[in-house]
């Protein structure tokens, strides 16, 4: 009956970043450098869209919706990364896996259904540029954003409520640095049939849907763009896609490589390379998102160099 009930004292132990103890001095301050990169890099998106009037369209509003789950994407991970690191421990409670788990399927979730939003908002405004205020309405905007916000809860409390449900025994070792849907699965000593049912359908779906959403829309959008008769037309019209399908091709490709690709073999060398792919998509894409986004969109620039400049004569009055 002690194997069935998980008690508050029952804990797991996280594999980690790496298996070497002298790299743990330099994993720290990179992990703690890229959050906090991350975390500031999103907030002044967010700062830039809210106080700049000319970004308040669908395009933008989305955007910063992305920023904001980017922000709560790695601080659902990076955070418990850096203090096992720092106290040189392993463990997590069974309530804080469970808790860890189901905000990182909630959020990691989010970006995929945001990202196919903001390829659907990009068909508009390209294939139906006459109707695209019309369509984009910010009725239906948040229509939109409640809808993913929804499915996501759905689909994370459908897997957490599963996972509750398992038994786990003298294993307690997870193959990851936190607390991942399937490499829990894996230690369970209960019967995980229903489990990998419906990890293999509902995550299946949470994947390859959006994704065919967005390759549907960038084909039109690129059937569109081809038909333009000028040459700088086209090119306008590329360069506003151009930031979105960065950040899909990045996401996607490493998310692909981290859960439909990964390494066969249990060992250390494998772990290694398969947290490596699960790094690239739950910590760097997130950084990368920022630069993508700023570097890539002329209104985007302007409007964080309005930000700073008025972060500096704000200083400057004091």
């Amino acid at each position: 009956m002690g194997e069935r009930n998980q008690t508050s004292s029952f804990e797991f132990l996280l594999w980690g970043l790496s298996d070497h103890p002298e790299q743990q001095r330099i994993l720290f301050p990179v992990f703690l450098w890229m959050y906090l990169v991350t975390v500031t890099g999103n907030l002044l998106i967010i700062l830039a869209i809210a106080t700049d009037a000319h970004l308040h369209t669908p395009m933008y509003f989305f955007l910063a919706s992305l920023s904001s789950t980017e922000i709560l994407f790695v601080t659902t991970t990076v955070p418990k990364v850096l203090v096992n690191i720092q106290t040189q421990s392993r463990s997590i409670s069974y309530s804080g896996c469970l808790t860890q788990l189901y905000f990182f399927l909630t959020f990691g979730n989010m970006d995929i259904y945001l990202l196919a939003t903001m390829a659907y908002d990009r068909y508009v405004a390209i294939c139906h540029p006459l109707h695209y205020t019309m369509i984009m309405s910010p009725r239906r905007c948040t229509i939109l954003i409640t809808v993913c916000w929804i499915l996501t809860n759905l689909v994370a409390m459908t897997h957490t409520f599963l996972t509750l449900r398992l038994s786990f025994c003298s294993n307690r070792m997870i193959s990851d640095f936190f607390c991942d849907l399937e490499p829990l699965i894996k230690l369970a000593c209960s019967d995980t049939r229903i489990n990998y049912l419906v990890l293999l359908l509902v995550g299946g779906i949470d994947i390859l849907v959006p994704l065919t959403l967005v390759l549907i829309s960038y084909i039109r959008i690129v059937i569109a763009i081809l038909r333009l008769p000028s040459a700088q037309g086209r090119r306008k019209a590329f360069s506003t896609c151009g930031s979105h399908l960065a950040v899909v091709s990045l996401f996607f490709g490493t998310v692909i490589r981290a859960y439909l690709c990964p390494s066969s073999s249990s060992s250390s060398n494998s772990l290694e390379k398969n947290t490596a792919a699960v790094v690239m998509y739950t910590v760097v894409t997130p950084l990368l998102n920022p630069f993508i986004y700023s570097l890539r969109n002329k209104d985007m620039k302007g409007a964080l160099g309005k930000l700073f400049r008025g972060k500096v004569f704000f200083l400057r009055g004091q």
